[in-house]
């Protein structure tokens, strides 16, 4: 077994002389230098800052909640939706109350990230759990399509000249996929969460909309009460069906104004989903932190309920102005003071909006790595990419979000039938997990936990089947069908990752068979024209030593056939050339004939060798079709036969070619030095080291440099563990034998070495030295 080595032998500065393609060229421009793996830091948060960061997403929800009540109940009931207001907001304070303790326990007991879906993964299966997986993922797509348009919202609420040069609709989409984008970038560049710069918005609006109530109560209890709200062109229909509650129509109305204001309790969850994040005793803390989201939630909806009550202010068909922002107006007044607070809350509405949205770049891409990682999803999605982050799950995200926007539009109440069935299926999975979780246990007090989480369950769960029914026709038809076929989608292509690893795991379990002897072995060149990658594939099928060699070409023009046959004949490439009739054109169908032919004789392996030219993605698509890989899948189905398809870079021979020739004294003019890439991340050399460069022949000497590979080498009665040891210069071959492993010394770890050092044709070695891990 041969030590895979270096790509290529480091440069004086570090850098490979390897050449980057031109996408990795211009995605290290876009999101600069890739990071190393041991670069990623967790960083834990205190109390205070978790509040801030965590529970932006809740805490956001309390801007639109009571507006969405308002846009279901006046069309119907007129001035009287005023009223009913209020009690509708008491029914969404009890789901808030519910919500908090039933998480409480969630986070009790599981005090790693994953919500929900960990809950119903290890109480009901991970089956199951896909359900509470499905939930999750379309509740983080439609919470950035919300947030945004929520967000946008108030900005043009703030400054509403900025929506006259493109109209209403227009700039609220803009601008809601502008911040998306933006977010995707931020992200993609693997900017840490700064718990402080995070936390700001969550403190902001909280305080400011506080302030704006206390103010109001201040205001409506001794300074003379509010005046009314008035209302401008562009209002939501005010209906004038202000008797009859209990008919049908009533009844539907009501159920509609509770489905729109269970959207309050969204984001409530966050803490549950990142318990991990938080300082120890996390559990501890994560209650805490649950209880004081929920009682500042409860707090901002009361009141921003209670003043639209006593204002009147009413939501707009375009969704600006705000009622949160036309009761700012009203509370504090048209004075310069007044002003400057205005500008204060809404300043906190826009930022803690943009930041509730962007936490689903964080949960999402986590959350989709989880499901990959337990073989319902792709496992691209639990790959970090350049920047330490999940880069494919961002992705992903942002192509949903960006499409639901575009298809639905920046309208928040448009919006919010996508939104609550998947948040409150999340919430009902976690409520009856924890409800069997406790009967299965029967812990201290077991009982009294079990009826709270059993009751928010069924709670959360009549919320979804309201929804399902009265939101159906403006858009949750569309939640109820993607659900069932998702959770059927991730079932089936986990089944296909479990047959995969069965048939692996019952090759591995008995004993290996002996490697076949063949014979007579068999390589066929399939050749299309006599190019330079034909002429790479023959010398590659001379190196593997056949008992027969032959080209192969597939008659489909004759005479492109004879023009081939013609340069073979003048080339002398001393192997047969075998021309094959293929009158139906079906090159892979007719390549798995021959090979089979071939196969079939006794004590016959066949080898095809495909040569392809390879250049730029791109540019390969336009030029040249995928007919090797058709024919490499036809023939790898035929017993005692393989297919190999031997790439031949067409750009680089090129820019080979057109290099600057030898100099006058027959040496190559020197190359430009390459510039870093930042892909090498070869350790600097401590003081007291000298470079691996400088290594001499039976003479000790220390070194130190980063570890590149480890390889286990088995030999007959023993074993060898083999290091390549890089630092800036160069690189060196540790040999330590009769040993598999060594604790902590694994790829991307930092080593120092002492011992005497060997100069092979290979490279530097040492036999045997000592070694120190360093930080």
């Amino acid at each position: 077994m041969a030590l895979r080595k270096a790509a290529s032998p480091p440069g004086i500065d570090g850098t490979s002389s390897m050449p980057e393609s031109s996408w990795y060229s211009v995605k290290r421009r876009l999101l600069g230098p890739p990071l190393a793996s041991e670069q990623l830091r967790v960083e834990r948060l205190s109390k205070p800052l978790g509040l801030g960061v965590l529970s932006c997403d809740g805490i956001s929800s309390a801007n639109y909640g009571s507006e969405l009540i308002l846009h279901e109940l006046l069309p119907f009931f007129g001035l009287a939706a005023f009223s009913l207001l209020l009690p509708m907001t008491g029914v969404i304070l009890l789901g808030v109350a519910l919500v908090v303790l039933s998480y409480r326990e969630v986070v009790t007991v599981y005090t790693r990230a994953g919500g929900s879906y960990v809950v119903a993964r290890e109480n009901f299966g991970p089956r199951v759990a896909q359900v509470a997986g499905v939930a999750l993922m379309v509740d983080y797509v439609v919470t950035v399509a919300v947030q945004t348009a929520a967000g946008s919202a108030a900005i043009l609420s703030t400054f509403p000249a900025l929506a006259r040069p493109l109209g209403d609709t227009t700039t609220l989409l803009l601008i809601a996929v502008t911040a998306t984008l933006i977010m995707c970038y931020v992200n993609l560049l693997g900017v840490r969460e700064n718990g402080r710069t995070f936390a700001v918005p969550t403190y902001l609006f909280s305080a400011s909309v506080g302030l704006m109530i206390i103010a109001g109560l201040y205001r409506e209890a001794v300074g003379g009460g509010l005046p009314h709200a008035v209302w401008q062109k562009g209002t939501v229909p005010v209906g004038h069906h202000s008797t009859g509650l209990l008919t049908f129509a009533a009844i539907l109305i009501l159920g509609r104004a509770f489905a729109n204001g269970g959207s309050s309790l969204t984001g409530i969850e966050a803490v549950s989903n990142a318990v991990s994040a938080l300082r120890p005793p996390e559990g501890r803390n994560a209650r805490q932190l649950l209880v004081t989201q929920g009682a500042i939630v409860a707090f901002l909806i009361a009141g921003i309920s209670w003043l639209a009550h006593i204002t009147h202010a009413v939501p707009y068909v375009t969704g600006f102005p705000t009622v949160l922002s036309q009761e700012a107006q009203l509370v504090f007044g048209p004075s310069a003071a007044g002003r400057v607070l205005y500008f204060l809350v809404q300043a906190g509405a826009i930022s803690i909006l943009f930041t509730g949205g962007n936490t689903s770049f964080s949960g999402f891409p986590f959350l989709t790595s989880f499901v990959a990682e337990d073989s319902f999803l792709p496992r691209w999605l639990s790959k970090r990419g350049h920047r330490l982050v999940f880069s494919n799950g961002i992705i992903v995200l942002t192509v949903l979000a960006l499409t639901l926007l575009l298809v639905v539009g920046a309208n928040t109440n448009n919006l919010v039938p996508f939104y609550a069935i998947g948040v409150f299926t999340g919430f009902s999975m976690a409520g009856f997990g924890m409800a069997r979780y406790h009967r299965k246990t029967k812990e201290p007090g077991w009982r009294r936990r079990r009826v709270i989480n059993f009751t928010a369950g069924v709670y959360t769960a009549l919320v979804v089947v309201i929804f399902a029914v009265v939101k159906f026709t403006e858009g949750a038809w569309l939640v109820v069908a993607v659900f069932p076929v998702m959770v059927f989608l991730l079932i089936r292509l986990n089944r296909q990752y479990r047959s995969e690893a069965g048939a692996v795991e019952a090759i591995s379990a008995g004993k290996p068979p002996d490697p076949p002897n063949y014979a007579r072995r068999t390589v066929l060149v399939l050749v299309d024209d006599f190019d330079l990658a034909a002429i790479a594939a023959l010398r590659y099928a001379r190196s593997l030593r056949p008992t027969a060699l032959r080209a192969v070409h597939f008659v489909i023009d004759q005479p492109r056939a004879d023009h081939l046959l013609a340069q073979w004949q003048r080339a002398h490439r001393g192997i047969p050339l075998d021309l094959v009739d293929c009158p139906h054109r079906r090159i892979d169908r007719a390549a798995s004939e021959l090979a089979a032919k071939e196969a079939c004789l006794p004590g016959s392996q066949v080898t095809v060798l495909l040569p392809r030219r390879s250049t730029r993605p791109l540019l390969g698509r336009l030029l040249h079709d995928r007919t090797a890989d058709k024919i490499a899948a036809a023939v790898s189905r035929i017993p005692r036969s393989a297919a190999m398809i031997i790439p031949f870079d067409v750009t680089a021979r090129l820019e080979v070619l057109h290099q600057p020739q030898p100099g006058p004294n027959g040496k190559p003019e020197p190359a430009q030095a390459r510039p870093a890439t930042g892909g090498d991340h070869r350790a600097a050399a401590p003081t007291g080291v000298i470079p691996i460069s400088s290594l001499t022949s039976n003479r000790r000497a220390t070194v130190a440099g980063r570890v590149h590979t480890v390889e286990f080498r088995p030999v007959e009665g023993s074993s060898i563990l083999a290091c390549v040891i890089t630092d800036t210069s160069g690189e060196l071959t540790a040999l330590f034998y009769g040993r598999t492993h060594i604790t902590g010394l694994r790829p991307g770890s930092n080593v120092r070495l002492r011992g005497t050092a060997g100069i092979t044709s290979t490279g530097a070695v040492m036999i045997n030295p000592a070694y120190e891990l360093l930080d």
